[in-house]
């Protein structure tokens, strides 16, 4: 039997109808929704879904952003049009099958024996010979022969003018038929399982059952009944958010313009949110220990809920997503960076926000995440002894660098834990946020111990990091306190009189006024206070508006302003030179003023000063006027928890089960037809013709009927 790309011809007096089941039950119909799904689902594994659509903004622009999401490429496998093609192509593959079902059941029966003589000559695979017996008898020892080998045997006598001759028919690998059944049937029961385990019922409640995807907020108790589904929703997947020590019974499905509430029958109490790791730091076992409570029975059931572990209640399963954090309470310290601020400290809740104020400027402080482990990758990460010169340092390429990666990452994995860091964001009053990422210790990077101070405009990109080097007792208050001091005309005064002092031999006074102005240009500049003309305006991203200038961005842009390009280079080395010197004793003053003795002159002094310089250079492009840094904290964990009920696993799993017997009974049994007459050729003696036919042309067919001649028709090779 050969299958036909042509599709299912009804009696019919519509042209139109009978030519619309005609494509509909053709294989070419059926090739080509399927190429379509895949293109679909290409479009799907490439395009992440279920972003924010700020994302897509960024990503694609506005324009596409919002062409794409007209076609719903953002959520590929929920469109209606996805969907309405998966309806399709179940129709068209079950129309195929009711198409050649009855053909292939009818050949599955037929042995085909009354096929002519003549026809036999027309195969590839023939032989002819002559026996030394009747023709019945040898129709007998082929049919036995042939039996036991295994294949179906079926004999027929015809009266021929020679006398009584007999064909043989034989046939084998029939199963190759039913893979083709099963592999198309397959296709129906995936997709089948599919259409029952996606969104289509969720859709239909909300076009037929007047549900509504919900935008607000506030409590879940508070939602209406419009946008929560009911308990008995034959089929859905939405996500449970439990804190350790809570009960939740409502999951949450995500939609395009909101979120629908699914009601559960059952209630979930989180009683401890198990993680174990590996030496490195990395998670290896995610497990909650969870307590079901029925609402109809009152029966409780403990369960542990593990990855690909899940437990199920009244043919819901719960699987172990993620987790999340539950609530934890922190402790922060605000640390001023680049503006006069007393250090106070603060007390919040993940999830919540507290108000700040300082005097016009408003902001908003949210706290959005806690993590207890960090696991960075320090491959590659190679001390340079002394660190970097500054004196030595391009100022331009210095600026371009900033806020730089916290972290190199190379082939080579070294990871390390590197403890616990916070997330939060700063809201202004017009409503643009900054996210922030601090780690809460410092670590080792290039061989100098420093904290990391993350920012990030949008979600979509990745955070950059400020680096605060550390002072002798591993803090960041000796950084802190010379940056007070950059800002203290005072201060600065001093700390230039002093680096003049030290820096010109007794009896030149006239070079140590020289000096003194210089360094006094120079830390002015660097610290701000002296404007500078400007080569490109700076603007801050998140507020819009132009920038203080500062830093070694200030001193370039003097040096560009002011300086032919010839002298330029020497003069850059100079005015550096003088800059570090009069920062060092700017140091030395603010400890003074501190009541600490003073740092001696040795490589981690001059490891401190060279990161810092740059530090304090970065301070003037970071957005907020101070920093937050974690204190303390304690710690509440919450499981996220995937709840499905899917009518269609079960379908789903049938059909993969039949699409691999399918495809193995069409790829590995080959169907073989043999047929042999036998006609009379004398008293005792009879001519025997003989063909075999193969659904796939191969060697082993043409072993095989070498096999054969010499079995049947004792022909030697």
């Amino acid at each position: 039997m050969t299958v036909s790309t042509q599709g299912l011809h009804i009696r019919t007096g519509s042209r139109i109808v009978s030519e619309t089941v005609e494509l509909l039950s053709s294989m070419r119909f059926s090739i080509s929704l399927l190429t379509v799904i895949c293109i679909a689902s290409v479009i799907g594994t490439v395009v992440k879904q279920h972003e924010p659509v700020n994302n897509y903004v960024n990503q694609f622009g506005p324009f596409w952003a919002d062409v794409f999401a007209s076609a719903n490429l953002f959520s590929v496998y929920s469109a209606w049009w996805f969907l309405l093609i998966l309806a399709f192509l179940v129709t068209s593959t079950s129309l195929c099958i009711a198409r050649n079902t009855p053909k292939i059941f009818a050949d599955f029966k037929a042995y085909k024996e009354n096929i002519r003589e003549q026809s036999l000559k027309a195969f590839p695979h023939r032989a002819e010979s002559t026996l030394v017996e009747t023709p019945q008898a040898a129709a007998n020892r082929i049919g036995q022969t042939l039996l036991s080998s295994g294949w179906k045997v079926k004999l027929q006598s015809r009266d021929t003018p020679a006398g009584q001759g007999w064909m043989v028919a034989a046939k084998t690998g029939a199963a190759n038929k039913i893979g083709y059944l099963a592999a198309h049937s397959a296709i129906v029961l995936v997709c089948i399982g599919g259409l029952l385990d996606g969104d289509l019922m969720v859709r239909a409640q909300t076009w037929f059952n007047g549900k509504s995807a919900f935008g607000g907020g506030g409590l879940i108790a508070d939602v209406p009944a419009q946008h929560r589904l009911s308990s008995s929703n034959p089929t859905f997947r939405a996500n449970l958010l439990v804190t350790e020590g809570t009960t939740a019974s409502t999951a949450i499905l995500a939609q395009p313009n909101g979120v629908l509430l699914q009601d559960l029958p059952f209630s979930v109490e989180l009683k401890k949110f198990i993680v174990e790791y590996y030496e490195t730091g990395m998670p290896k076992l995610f497990a909650s220990d969870i307590v079901i409570t029925d609402f109809e029975t009152g029966e409780k059931k403990a369960a542990r809920v593990e990855v690909n572990h899940p437990a199920s209640h009244r043919g819901i399963n719960i699987y172990q997503s993620s987790f999340d954090d539950g609530g934890s309470r922190v402790k922060l310290q605000a640390v001023p960076l680049n503006r006069p601020t007393r250090p106070f400290e603060i007390e919040g809740t993940i999830g919540s926000s507290s108000a700040l104020s300082n005097g016009d400027d408003k902001l908003v402080l949210e706290y959005t995440g806690l993590r207890t482990i960090n696991v960075e990758n320090f491959a590659g990460v190679n001390p340079a002894p002394g660190g970097a010169d500054v004196r030595t340092v391009d100022l331009r390429s210095s600026i371009e660098s900033r806020l730089g990666s916290g972290h190199k990452t190379t082939t080579e994995k070294t990871l390390r834990n590197v403890g616990p860091s916070i997330t939060y964001k700063l809201r202004d009053a017009a409503g643009q946020a900054v996210e922030y990422h601090n780690y809460m210790l410092p670590m080792e990077i290039e061989g100098a111990r420093m904290y990391l101070l993350g920012l990030r405009e949008t979600p979509s990109e990745p955070f950059r990091y400020l680096r605060i080097p550390v002072d002798e007792n591993d803090s960041m208050d000796g950084f802190v306190r010379l940056r007070a001091a950059l800002d203290d005309p005072q201060m600065r005064e001093l700390a230039v009189r002093r680096y003049a002092v030290s820096a010109v031999e007794d009896g030149r006074p006239e070079l140590a006024d020289a000096l003194v102005a210089s360094a006094a240009r120079a830390l002015a500049l660097f610290a701000g206070a002296e404007p500078a003309a400007q080569s490109t305006p700076v603007v801050n991203a998140a507020a819009t508006k132009p920038v203080v200038q500062g830093g070694l961005q200030a001193v370039s842009n003097f040096l560009e302003t002011n300086v032919p390009q010839a002298e330029r280079e020497r003069a850059s080395e100079v005015l550096v030179r003088i800059l570090n010197g009069t920062l060092f004793e700017l140091l030395q003053v603010s400890r003074e003023r501190a009541g600490l003795r003073p740092l001696e002159r040795n490589d981690a002094t001059q490891q401190f000063m060279t990161q810092a310089v740059i530090s304090l250079s970065d301070t003037f492009f970071y957005p907020a006027p101070m920093t937050f840094q974690l204190k303390d904290f304690t710690h509440v964990q919450a499981s996220v928890f995937q709840v499905a009920r899917a009518p269609g696993q079960n379908i789903v799993y049938l059909g993969c089960l039949l699409l691999i017997v399918g495809v193995f009974a069409m790829l590995y049994v080959r169907e073989r037809r043999l047929w042999v007459w036998l006609s009379p050729s004398g008293a005792q003696a009879s001519a025997a013709s003989m063909a075999l036919s193969s659904n796939r042309k191969t060697m082993e067919a043409d072993r095989e009927f070498e096999l054969l001649k010499t079995q049947l028709l004792k022909v030697q090779p």
